[in-house]
């Protein structure tokens, strides 16, 4: 079938849709010929009839591979089109390139033949409807994902084989540049970024935690120097808590070579859809790992302590001691066990701040009696003092030299373990010969014989590298051999510890770090009846140390006194929480601890004695009503009837010295509060006029009921006016004075 004859008019009819596509962002950017042919397929689709208008360019996955991981919406749009029937040709480069897996590319195809849709390339014309043409389109989709394999297997196996050498030139962390030897590794030359990176690792030497560590550098104003390209300059910006993390745990730094870290793997998500993702491995399933490479800042003996110091701080399991020394009080934060399930004891602090004294608790619970309660609970203050004391008396002169000759034994006696272990060795390795032996003896043919042997030879082999593994992990935990330079600073250091330990500038985190230096664990039982903590130190050498802990006697039960709760009954009828711990504080009385009331305390209290709680009443005629809600009612300010009270012209009522005042507000109260001044009735400086008298006697005359006196609310001069009765009217003009008033 000829080219011309695999496009009817039917096809002419409907679309061409030109697929152009790149794999990557790089080659969009690079491989631009390559790309400027693909968007000329438009002048091929029209060479071969179709209107210039009739020709669709679906360009959206150009720079997206086709390995099937990644979503494609031009190659979904291509497909949706090809099954709607709208395509009459579809024409690419290469067609093989449309898809770089089978199952797309014969999924498309399959549309085709279903919709009569033509595929075409640079090589012709092709009809997946007729049988020669799809195996041929078949082929060339089976070639293309051969290629892309065999594409890949080319440049990993190169890439590979060069970081096999170390020489493979891959981004290097900040402060390690490329030297111009192949695969030279140079230190910064900038001495700024040398130094920076230097501290991080001299400060974790110091403190033992990356936390601290950054901190540190957040709390000094240290910069961290980073390069996000290599070659780029180096920016300084504040360091985050990953950077330095990343220092301290990058082998880079110790002189490594580091390759095949992480490995790239392909899942199907929870949608069906292929993924891929990438795992990061651990330091025994690395590719390539080459030690003293290049110059490090740190050797490789400095970087394992470093590593096993950072997998110790690490937050442990239930039933394990350790962690990272934290700030607080509690000396044996991380290391103190329960002696009765195993778990780790956790830290709580009780007591005001400043003055917060620890306890250590285990997060497990018994039940007893119906209730749960902490399978073991105690303060930590004695318990502190008690290792602190045994800490100090094992680092005394006699007990440094004490700590020396065990140090010595605790040597001799790994030494003697390691020769059994090499004598275990030497047996394991004796079996696996002789089974080896046996089964080479054995005739092929009597294969029942052979398979039973030859499962002895692999149980052997196995026992022979369990027993080669151990032998290698008790050699690397030999004791280190002190040397005599530090036989006598150790020896030294017992007559002034005492001293250092007490001093203001040591810290609690100073003595913690301290304390893990030579204890392991401390194991807390406690015997409430006899009032007793049993600790048992475990010392770093493995030898134990029982101390027996007093623990203080309860203190007795402290109650608030009768009197102060008879007052609180009668206050809480009237009075919130918030206002009766107020009067009870302007009384000077205290709570049952010694304290001030408060809010809290005098709800839980009246809960306690079950005293109900104050209701405010409805407001009705004649009851008593607190100042403001009184002046409310009156129309006039709270500070009005708070002189009224004072100058007695009205009258109040306290529940106890202190509390809040309150008014029976009734007619009465009410008629001496007026819109308007009636007739008799002057201001006060007029009735000191008329009567010839003071302020304060004119006062004290209308608090003895002698003179009447009312409070005006409207007019200029509103306030208060006296009823005066004159011997001799003619004194003074009163009409005056009214229209003044007034």
């Amino acid at each position: 079938m000829s080219e011309s004859s695999k496009l009817t008019a039917s096809h002419l009819r409907r679309q061409a849709f030109i697929y152009p596509r790149q794999s990557s962002q790089g080659q969009v950017l690079n491989n631009v010929e390559s790309t400027a042919r693909q968007y000329a397929l438009v002048e091929r689709a029209v060479e071969l009839g179709f209107a210039r208008e009739q020709v669709v360019v679906i360009d959206d996955d150009l720079g997206i591979t086709a390995d099937g991981t990644a979503e494609r919406s031009g190659f979904t749009r291509l497909t949706a089109e090809v099954a709607l029937g709208h395509a009459g040709l579809v024409l690419g480069l290469e067609v093989s390139r449309v898809a770089r897996n089978n199952a797309e590319w014969y999924r498309l195809l399959d549309m085709c033949g279903v919709t009569d849709t033509v595929v075409g390339d640079l090589d012709g014309l092709y009809h997946p409807g007729v049988m020669n043409d799809r195996i041929l389109l078949g082929m060339k989709g089976m070639y293309s994902e051969i290629e892309l394999h065999m594409i890949h297997q080319r440049l990993d196996g190169g890439i590979r084989n060069k970081a096999r050498r170390g020489e493979l030139r891959r981004g290097l962390p900040v402060g390690l540049v490329w030297g111009e030897e192949d695969g030279e590794v140079l230190l910064d030359p900038d001495e700024v970024v040398r130094g920076a990176i230097g501290a991080i690792l001299d400060r974790f030497a110091e403190l033992g935690s990356a936390r601290q560590v950054w901190l540190w550098m957040r709390a000094e104003g240290v910069r961290f120097p980073l390069r996000r390209l290599q070659g780029a300059e180096v920016q300084w910006v504040t360091p985050a808590y990953y950077q330095v993390q990343a220092v301290l745990t990058n082998p880079a730094y110790a002189g490594a070579y580091a390759f095949g870290k992480t490995r790239r793997e392909r899942y199907v998500d929870e949608h069906g859809r292929p993924r891929k993702r990438t795992r990061h491995l651990p330091r025994e399933e690395w590719e390539v790992l080459i030690w003293d490479h290049h110059p490090g800042y740190i050797d490789r003996a400095t970087f394992e302590r470093n590593q096993a110091r950072l997998a110790s701080n690490t937050r442990p399991r239930a039933h394990e001691p350790g962690g990272a020394v934290r700030e607080g009080a509690a000396l044996l934060q991380g290391i103190a066990v329960c002696g009765r399930c195993g778990r780790k004891l956790k830290v709580r602090y009780q007591g005001r701040r400043g003055q917060l004294c620890p306890a250590y608790h285990c997060p497990g619970r018994e039940t007893v009696e119906g209730r749960e309660r902490w399978c073991v609970r105690v303060g930590g203050v004695r318990i502190d003092e008690a290792v602190a004391g045994a800490l100090l008396d094992a680092l005394t002169p006699a007990g440094v030299k004490a700590a020396l000759k065990a140090a010595e034994s605790l040597e001799q006696d790994h030494d003697a373990a390691l020769s059994q272990w090499r004598l275990q060795v030497e047996r394991a390795k004796y079996e696996a010969e002789r089974a080896e032996r046996r089964y080479r003896q054995v005739e092929p043919e009597h294969r029942l014989v052979a398979r039973g042997l030859e499962r002895d030879w692999e149980k052997a082999l196995g026992a022979l590298a369990e027993a080669e593994a151990e032998l290698q992990l008790r050699e690397q935990q030999r004791p280190r051999a002190l040397t005599d330079q530090e036989r006598e600073q150790l020896l030294a250091l017992g007559s002034d510890l005492g001293r250092v330990w007490s001093a203001p500038s040591t810290t609690d985190r100073d003595r913690k770090q301290l304390i893990r230096c030579l204890i392991e664990e401390v194991i807390i039982d406690v015997d409430r009846q006899e009032r007793r903590a049993t600790l048992t130190v475990r010392w770093q050498g493995r030898a134990l140390t029982e101390l027996a802990v007093p623990l203080p006697k309860p203190p007795p039960a402290i109650r608030t006194d009768e009197d102060t709760i008879a007052l609180l009954e009668r206050l809480a009828a009237h009075y919130d929480d918030a206002t009766v711990a107020a009067i009870l504080n302007r009384q000077g009385r205290r709570s049952a601890n010694g304290g001030r009331f408060t809010q809290l305390s005098v709800r839980g209290l009246r809960r306690y004695r079950g005293i109900p709680a104050h209701k405010p009443p409805a407001e009705a005629p004649g009851e008593l009503l607190p100042v403001a809600t009184a002046a409310e009612q009156l129309g006039v300010a709270p500070s009005t009837l708070h002189r009224w009270l004072q100058a007695g012209f009205i009258a109040g009522e306290q529940d106890t010295p202190g509390a809040p005042w309150r008014i029976r507000v009734n007619d009465q109260l009410r008629a001496l509060f007026v819109e308007d001044s009636p007739p008799g009735y002057v201001p006060i400086l007029d009735a000191m006029r008329i009567l010839g008298v003071s302020r304060q006697t004119v006062l004290q005359r209308v608090k003895r009921g002698e003179l009447r006196a009312i409070h005006v609310r409207n007019g200029r001069r509103k306030g208060l006016r006296i009823q005066v009765i004159s011997r001799d009217q003619s004194l003074f003009d009163t009409t005056t004075m009214n229209e003044e008033a007034v």
